[in-house]
C-alpha cells in the first residue's frame, strides 16, 4: 500500500504537468483537440489524488508505523476515530489533503463547463487550477512525502497529541481547507477574465456560489477553531490572535470585503478593479495561511514547526501576487469604471467604507501577526506584540463595523434623500439610545460594551425592519397572512435575506464577545475535601475524587457540587489526563453553559493527597457567540440555495 499510496501521487503530479503542457500547447497552437485532452487529464489527476489519500488513510488504519508520518501522528491505543483523522494532523498529510480536495474542487468545475471549452476564458481557469496542483503536488513528490519510510519498524507510533484528540479535529482544519481551496475557483475565474480582457460581471455571476460557498466553510473553521480552544486549551477563552489563528482571519476579513463588493459590480458595474484586487489578496492570504503553519517563522501553538516548505510557499506566494498585479496593472484601463458613485451617501458608499474598514482589521491583524519578524529583521530582536496590541486597535475599527452594518440597509442605491433618511433612522436611532440609557443605569458605564450593545441592538432593530417591511408587502401584493408571507418571502429572496440572516448572526457574535469579555470573573484556589470555591454567584465544593483507565489515558477527576445562589445546580467533574507517550498531562475543561453565562472549571494540579487546584472562570453571554456563529454559516448557505427554475453554476 506504501508503493501504491507513493505511485499514485507521483502520477498525480505527472499528470498536472501533463495537463499544463496539454492547455499551453492547445492555446499556442488553437486546437482544441490538446484542449480536451488537457481537460480529461485533470478527471485523472483527481483519481490519482483520491487512490493516494486513500492508500495513507489505509496505512493508519491498519497502524503501518513503518510509515514515518503514520508512526508520528497515531499509535496502536488511539481510538479509530482519530486515527482517521490523524490524516490531516501533520504537515504532510494535510498537504495530500489540500492537493486532494483541490483535485475533487478543479474535476467539478471541468465538468461544469464541459460545454464551454470553446471560450476563450475556460482553458486558462483550467490552467491557474492545474499550476496551483502542481504546486502542492510537487511539495509532495520532492519535499514532504507522506509515504517516506523509517528505517525500521517501530513497535508502536508516538501517538496523537492529546490537544488533538478532540472531536473538532474531524471539522475544524477539513473546513478552513475548504475555505481556502475554494477561493482558488474564484481566483482562476480572475485571472482568466483578466488575460483573455472579459472584464464585466460575468465572471463575478460565474463564481458566486464559490466565493460565498468558501466563505462559508472559513466561517466554520474559524466558528469550531476557537470552540475548540475554548473547550481544549483550557485557559478560559477562545480567540488568543495566536498567529496561526490571524492567518485564518485575514483572508476572511478580505473575502467578507469582496463578497460585498461583488454585489456592487454585479448591479452597478463599477469597483472592477477593486474587485480584482481584493480576489487575488484573498488567494494570496489563503495560501499565506498554509505557509504560516508550516514555516515555523513563527510561534503558535497551531504550527507544525520548521518543516522545510517555508521558502517554496514564500516564492509561490510572491509568484501569484506579483503576477495577479502585473495583470491588474495590464487591464486597469478595461477595468476602470464609466460610472462613479454618484454620491457619498448611498449604499455603495456605505459598502465601500465597511470594505475600507475591513481591509484595516486585515492591514492591522497582519502588521501585530508579522511584528516579531520586522522587529527581528530592524533590531535582531524578535518582538511580540500580544492581546491587547489587538483589542486596543481592532476594537474600535470592529464597532464602526458595526454601525455601517446597520446603516447599509437603510441607505438607498446611487442617492438618499435626507427624508428617506429621516423616515428610516429614526426608529433605530431612538430604539438604540433609549438602549443605551436603560444599559447605563443598570450599571454598564464601560464605554466600548456600552457602545457595542447599543450599536448591537440599532443593527438588530434594522434588521428586523426589514424582514418586517417585506413581509408586509408581500402580504398586500398576495394577500397572504404575514405568517404564510414571511417564510415565502425569505426563500423567494433567499439572497438578500441570506446576507441580512449573516449580519444578524455577527450581531450576536458581537453580543457574546462583549460580554465574555467585559464582565469575566476568574478566580484561583487549592481545596481538600469537603472545602469551596466561590466566584460571584456560584459556589463549589470538592466532594469526591476518581482515578481510572480509558484506552488510551489515565484520568484523575474531582467531583464538585455547584450552588448558584445558594441553590443546587448540578455537579461539574474537571479532570486532569496522560495520555500513553505524551509527556505532559492534559487539563480537561468542566462546563456548565448556560445562555446566560458559562461556569467553565480546570484542574491545573493535583497533590499526592489529592488536594485539587482549581482555576475557575465565569463568561457571561459567551454560548451567544457560537449561536451567531451558526445564523451567519446558515444565512450563508441560504444565499447560495439554487433556484428551482434558475440553476446556476457553482
Amino acid at each position: 500500500m506504501v508503493n501504491f499510496g507513493n505511485l499514485s501521487q507521483v502520477f498525480a503530479f505527472i499528470f498536472s504537468l501533463a495537463s499544463m503542457a496539454l492547455i499551453l500547447t492547445g492555446l499556442m497552437k488553437n486546437d482544441a483537440r490538446f484542449l480536451e485532452s488537457g481537460r480529461r487529464t485533470l478527471y485523472g489527476l483527481a483519481l490519482f489524488t483520491t487512490l493516494a489519500s486513500f492508500a495513507l488513510g489505509y496505512l493508519f488504519v491498519t497502524d503501518n508505523f513503518q510509515v514515518e508520518y503514520v508512526a508520528s501522528y497515531s499509535d496502536r491505543a488511539l481510538p479509530m476515530f482519530y486515527k482517521v483523522t490523524a490524516f490531516w494532523a501533520g504537515q504532510k498529510g494535510s498537504l495530500l489533503f489540500w492537493a486532494w480536495v483541490l483535485s475533487i474542487v478543479t474535476a467539478i468545475v471541468v465538468r461544469n463547463t464541459r460545454t464551454e471549452l470553446k471560450s476563450r476564458n475556460t482553458p486558462y481557469i483550467y490552467l491557474v487550477l492545474a499550476t496551483t496542483l502542481s504546486f502542492f503536488l510537487f511539495l509532495l513528490t520532492s519535499v514532504s512525502n507522506p509515504f517516506d519510510l523509517l528505517d525500521f519498524i517501530p513497535r508502536d507510533g508516538q501517538g496523537l497529541n492529546p490537544m488533538l484528540q478532540n472531536p473538532g479535529m474531524i471539522f475544524h482544519p477539513p473546513t478552513l481547507f475548504f475555505g481556502y481551496i475554494g477561493f482558488t475557483v474564484p481566483f482562476a475565474y480572475a485571472i482568466s477574465a483578466m488575460v483573455v480582457g472579459r472584464l464585466d460581471e460575468t465572471w463575478l455571476r460565474k463564481t458566486r456560489r464559490w466565493n460565498i460557498l468558501s466563505w462559508v466553510f472559513l466561517t466554520i473553521g474559524i466558528i469550531i477553531g476557537g470552540q475548540w480552544a475554548y473547550v481544549e486549551l483550557g485557559w478560559g477563552g477562545y480567540w488568543a490572535w495566536d498567529p496561526v489563528e490571524n492567518a485564518s482571519f485575514i483572508p476572511w476579513l478580505i473575502a467578507t470585503a469582496f463578497i460585498h463588493t461583488a454585489i456592487i459590480q454585479e448591479r452597478r458595474n463599477i469597483m472592477k478593479v477593486w474587485n480584482m484586487v481584493l480576489i487575488v489578496l484573498t488567494f494570496v492570504f489563503c495560501l499565506f495561511g498554509t505557509y504560516l503553519v508550516r514555516s515555523g517563522v513563527l510561534q503558535s501553538v497551531h504550527d507544525f514547526g520548521a518543516t522545510g516548505l517555508g521558502g517554496y510557499f514564500l516564492v509561490f506566494i510572491t509568484v501569484v501576487l506579483f503576477g495577479g498585479i502585473y495583470l491588474i496593472a495590464e487591464s486597469y484601463n478595461d477595468l476602470r469604471s464609466k460610472h462613479t458613485l454618484e454620491s457619498y451617501l448611498s449604499r455603495e458608499s456605505t459598502f465601500l467604507f465597511n470594505n475600507v474598514l475591513f481591509l484595516a482589521i486585515a492591514f492591522s491583524t497582519l502588521f501585530g501577526t508579522i511584528f516579531p519578524l520586522i522587529s527581528e529583521a530592524v533590531t535582531g530582536n524578535k518582538l511580540t506584540v500580544s492581546q491587547p496590541f489587538f483589542n486596543q486597535v481592532n476594537t474600535p475599527l470592529f464597532l464602526i463595523l458595526l454601525l455601517l452594518t446597520g446603516i447599509c440597509p437603510l441607505i438607498g442605491w446611487r442617492k438618499a434623500s435626507a427624508d428617506n433618511l429621516k423616515k428610516n433612522f429614526l426608529f433605530p436611532a431612538l430604539t438604540a439610545l433609549a438602549g443605551a440609557v436603560v444599559l447605563f443605569i443598570a450599571g454598564i458605564r464601560q464605554f466600548y460594551p456600552l457602545a457595542a450593545f447599543s450599536l448591537s441592538i440599532f443593527v438588530a432593530v434594522t434588521i428586523f425592519n426589514e424582514f418586517r417591511g417585506g413581509t408586509i408587502a408581500r402580504s398586500r401584493m398576495t394577500g397572504e397572512s404575514p405568517l404564510t408571507a414571511f417564510p415565502r418571502l425569505i426563500y423567494r429572496m433567499r439572497r438578500r435575506y441570506g446576507g441580512y440572516i449573516v449580519h444578524l448572526g455577527l450581531v450576536i457574535i458581537v453580543v457574546g464577545i462583549t460580554g465574555s469579555s467585559a464582565f469575566k470573573l476568574e478566580t484561583q484556589g487549592t481545596l481538600s475535601k469537603g472545602e469551596s470555591i466561590k466566584i460571584g454567584a456560584y459556589e463549589l465544593r470538592y466532594d469526591d475524587f476518581r482515578g481510572y483507565r480509558d484506552r488510551n489515558r489515565d484520568i484523575y477527576a474531582a467531583t464538585l457540587s455547584v450552588f448558584k445562589d445558594g441553590k443546587p445546580a448540578g455537579t461539574i467533574t474537571p479532570e486532569r489526563r496522560y495520555y500513553v507517550n505524551a509527556e505532559k498531562p492534559t487539563t480537561e475543561v468542566s462546563l456548565r453553559s448556560t445562555l446566560v453565562e458559562d461556569l467553565y472549571v480546570i484542574m491545573p494540579e493535583i497533590s499526592p493527597d489529592k488536594e485539587i487546584t482549581l482555576k475557575v472562570t465565569v463568561n457571561p453571554l459567551l454560548a451567544w457567540i457560537w449561536i451567531g456563529g451558526t445564523l451567519m454559516v446558515l444565512g450563508g448557505i441560504m444565499a447560495i440555495l439554487p433556484n428551482r427554475k434558475k440553476k446556476g453554476a457553482l
